[in-house]
Formats: structure tokens, C-alpha cells, sequence
């Protein structure tokens, strides 16, 4: 496929320096199918449009560990002595050499899992995509798995629940994708075969080390590392990574998920680049010809040109990204803790409107505790963010970045792209602007309320952003006429008695 320099600019957002396009050779701005296994042929990659257009996500970050509703890795911290799961395991189940991670399992039974219910909410508030849990560091499936006993149908709550979820999604029009974390899962499960160090049962190993159930802990070589967790792949032996191919595969071939999440970076090279290749080709087979699907790492080298969407966990960019990206980040833990603090609408919304400034998609984990029904707390934030969307999505889905991303204090703030900077910069005000397009349209999004007057100054007739003249100006969501003016310093509005939003207001500019 060839594309031009125009064509190249509207895929990118129009937002690339001319440094950037110079990198770009040819051979990896093709998106032929199908894909060997290679950086060479994936770097021809190109990132599909329902995933530029999307916007925002929803992520279901939920399975056995969350029958326990203790919050994030309670089955490997209950296995580390002095830990808060590790103690409130021993209290509430019994010391891990007796009571272990295989016995809680079947705690996870889902009895008020409505899925499809749940998709039409997710929906309703404006995601465009769906992400199921595939398999945790803990080793166990959440699918019909061929090649581990330790899987949802078998066990918990005996249902195909990544199948369950995809037909859910689809029958609400939403794409579906899995997330996996499987691969660290050699290192992660390293503690279940230690011991307490201290204490009446010191030195008594835990049921990890019990050889039996070497197919959920691994085998005892796995024990070598200990609570130490380098997140890499050094030291894996390859009969794991031959494992993890076999149970990727299985997944994409009876799922063929339009988005594979990966927590970290594209692991086992060789291995890894297989998994890559045979997402992206079963798409293709699925949509004639056509890669529908999407691979998420969290390494920048990853995804520089071609490969994959980078991802950033709990974090954003500090700029417009020339290639699509995302924020995966959660409204508290990503696995259900009971009293947990949650994050409000507003800081959703917030995040939700800086990242698709900057040419980026929000995941959002709205953790399912053991019942599968979402608690009240969490239906509050997201009925606020559907009323939101009602208002404001013309604004989010299928807009692309304008030239810069915004104005005001946040701007200032100077924050290094990557993973778990989401708090590193203050809440936003009514003196923060953010800006998207679609067409010859721009939308500015004004942080708070103002209380007189908004002045946006990117928009001014002087500004060296080059606005050009505007002709009209709505707020969404407001069914009166404005009073503005676009001055030599900036685009000013009168603010309306009327609040279409207590969080952040859109204008919708046309200009000559």
C-alpha cells in the first residue's frame, strides 16, 4: 500500500515534525498480510481505524484473585510473610502451607454476572471497546483452555468467560479484545514455593513447593527466584515460553480478539513475535484481507514504527504522539479491593480529554468484585460519565489532534511520557483548554466552569497557532446563541446561565 505525505499526515493525526516522517521508509507503511514472524514484516503494521476512532475502552480486570476482593496480586502477596494479604490470608483462610492459592479458586463464582447488561452500561457511556481478562500472573484461564486444567470452565465459576464477554461485546457492537499477562507468571509464582521465614511455622514450605500442583505454581526450578521480580525475561526456561506460544495461540485462534493487551513489553522475542504474527493474520482471514486487530506493549521500542500500540499503564503522554496510543489505568486497584477509594468522573473525564488530545485512547478498569455485578460506588462514576458523553462525545470519538493539545496551567507542568505519571500534575481548571478535530471542525474543552467569560488564546486572531477566522461558536450541550468574539488575543465567550456540564464544557468552532 502506498501512502502519500498528505495521506500519512491524516493517519498520524497530522501532527508529525518533518523529522519524524523522514524515518518512516516505505516498506513500513505497508499493511500486507499475512505476517511472518519478524520485526522486519510486523514493523509494516498499520494501526486499524476502529482503534484511532475509538476513544475510550473498558477493561474487565476480574477473576479468581478477585473472589477474594482484597485487591491487586492477593495470590502471590499471600505468599509473602508480613504482606497485608499475606496476613489477612492467614487469618481469615489459614497459613499458606495448608490453605494456598489453589483452594481459593472456587471461591470465584460470578453468581450475579449479568454480561450483556453490562455491556449495554459500558456502551451507553461511550466506550467503543471492550477488554476481558485472559489469564493473570496466576496462571489461570479464563477461557476454555487446551492446555491447562486451571481455567474458568473447569473451575470457579465453570463458564468460558472471555467467550461469554466476546459475545457480549459483539452483539453490542463493540470490538472485543483480551488482555494477558501470563508470561512473567514463571517469576511471579516464585514465592508459593518458599516459606516463612519467621514465626511457629518457619522453614515449613508452602503448597506451592507440593510437585502435584506444578502446572498452576510451576516447576520447582521456578523457586530460584524468589521474591525478587525482575520484569524481564531472563532466566525463563524455554519449555514456558514453548507453553505460553501454545496458549496464545489456542486463545487468538477461538477468540480472534481485535486487541491483544500484553503487561509489558513483547516478551520472548522469537516467541512473542509469533504471537504477533498470528493475531494480526487470523484478523486479516476474519475481515478479507484487512488487520483489524491491535497488539498493546508498554515498550516504547516496541511500537516506535509499525509493530504495535504502545500502551502506558496509568500514565500519558507528554505530547501529541505521531502514532495512536493508550492509557490503561483503573478507577482504584485493578482487582477489587472492598473500601477501596475510587477515582471521580471528573478525573476520568479529565484524563479521558488530555489523552485524545494528544492522539491517545483511555482503558478504563472498572473492577468487578467476586459477584461480577459492578458495586454502587462504581455505577455512580459511570452514570457520570455517561451523561457526560451523552453531551460531549462528538468532541471525542473519530477526532484527530489539532496542531497543539492544549493551553493553561497543566501545560506547564512538564511531565515525561510513560507509565504511572497520572498524578504527577495537578487537577484541571477552567484555565486548562484541550483541543480535537474532525474535519475542517475543532472542538476546545474547557477544564471547569468559567465564571464570566472563557478565553481560549490558541483561537486568537495574533495567535502564532494560526486559528484562522471563525465564523461560529456552540457550546455543546446548550441550545441558545452564544455571545463571542475572536479578538486579537483570543477567542472570548460569555459563559451562558445554563451549565450543560458540571466537568468540562465543549465548544464546537467552524472556521473559515
Amino acid at each position: 500500500m502506498n501512502l502519500n505525505r498528505r495521506t500519512l499526515l491524516e493517519w498520524m493525526g497530522g501532527t508529525c515534525s518533518a523529522l519524524a516522517l523522514s524515518k518512516l521508509a516505505p516498506a513500513q507503511l505497508s499493511a500486507a498480510a499475512p505476517f511472518a514472524p519478524t520485526r522486519e514484516s510486523l514493523g509494516g503494521y498499520r494501526v486499524p481505524d476502529w482503534f484511532r476512532d475509538a476513544k475510550f475502552g473498558i477493561w474487565a480486570h476480574w477473576g479468581p484473585q478477585s473472589a477474594i476482593e482484597a485487591g491487586d496480586w492477593y495470590a502471590r502477596n499471600m505468599y509473602i510473610q508480613g504482606t497485608e494479604q499475606y496476613n489477612y490470608h492467614t487469618q481469615t483462610y489459614g497459613h499458606p502451607s495448608k490453605v494456598g492459592y489453589k483452594d481459593l479458586v472456587n471461591l470465584w463464582k460470578a453468581e450475579k454476572w449479568e454480561p450483556e447488561e453490562l455491556m449495554a452500561r459500558y456502551k451507553r457511556a461511550g466506550a467503543k471497546y471492550f477488554v476481558s481478562m485472559g489469564v493473570h500472573h496466576d496462571n489461570f484461564d479464563l477461557w476454555n483452555s487446551k492446555h491447562t486444567r486451571w481455567n474458568s470452565v473447569q473451575m470457579g465459576p465453570k463458564k468460558d468467560v472471555v467467550g461469554i464477554w466476546r459475545e457480549a461485546a459483539r452483539k453490542a457492537g463493540l470490538r472485543f479484545g483480551v488482555s494477558e499477562h501470563l508470561w512473567i507468571s514463571y517469576k511471579w509464582w516464585a514465592v508459593s514455593h518458599g516459606a516463612d521465614k519467621t514465626g511457629p511455622l518457619a522453614g515449613i514450605s508452602y503448597d506451592g513447593a507440593n510437585p502435584q500442583f506444578a502446572d498452576l505454581y510451576h516447576d520447582a526450578d521456578s523457586a530460584r527466584f524468589g521474591e525478587n521480580l525482575d520484569w524481564n525475561d531472563d532466566g525463563i526456561p524455554d519449555s514456558w515460553k514453548r507453553h505460553y506460544l501454545d496458549r496464545m495461540t489456542d486463545l487468538i485462534e477461538n477468540y480472534e480478539p481485535d486487541l491483544l493487551y500484553t503487561d509489558g513489553h513483547l516478551p520472548f522475542e522469537d516467541y512473542g513475535l509469533k504471537v504477533v504474527a498470528r493475531l494480526y493474520n487470523v484478523s486479516a482471514r476474519a475481515h478479507g484481507g484487512r488487520v483489524e486487530a491491535v497488539y498493546n506493549s508498554k515498550l516504547d521500542s516496541d511500537c516506535a514504527i509499525g509493530t504495535c500500540v504502545l500502551d502506558h499503564e496509568r500514565g500519558v503522554a507528554s505530547g501529541i504522539s505521531c502514532m495512536p496510543w493508550q492509557t490503561d489505568t483503573c478507577i482504584g486497584q485493578w482487582h477489587y479491593n472492598r473500601g477501596q477509594k475510587y477515582k471521580t468522573a471528573k478525573k476520568v473525564i479529565d484524563m479521558l480529554v488530555d489523552i485524545v488530545s494528544k492522539n491517545g485512547n483511555l482503558l478504563l478498569n472498572l473492577p468487578l468484585p467476586n459477584s461480577g455485578a459492578l458495586d454502587w460506588e462504581e455505577l455512580a462514576i459511570l452514570d457520570d460519565i455517561t451523561e457526560w458523553m451523552a453531551i460531549n462525545s462528538e468532541g471525542i470519538h473519530a477526532t484527530r489532534p489539532w496542531t497543539i493539545y492544549g493551553e493553561g496551567p497543566s501545560t506547564k507542568t512538564e511531565i515525561k511520557s510513560g507509565g504511572f505519571n497520572e498524578d504527577k500534575r495537578g487537577d484541571f481548571t477552567a484555565d486548562d483548554v484541550r483541543f480535537t478535530t474532525k474535519g475542517s471542525t475543532l472542538y476546545a474543552f474547557v477544564m471547569g466552569w468559567p465564571e464570566k467569560e472563557a478565553a481560549i488564546h490558541a483561537l486568537g486572531l495574533n495567535s502564532q497557532q494560526e486559528p484562522g477566522r471563525i465564523l461560529r461558536v456552540q457550546l455543546l450541550g446548550y441550545g441558545g446563541t452564544l455571545d463571542w468574539k475572536q479578538e486579537a488575543d483570543a477567542l472570548k465567550v460569555k459563559m451562558p446561565a445554563e451549565k450543560p456540564s458540571a466537568i468540562a464544557v465543549a465548544f464546537k468552532i467552524e472556521r473559515a
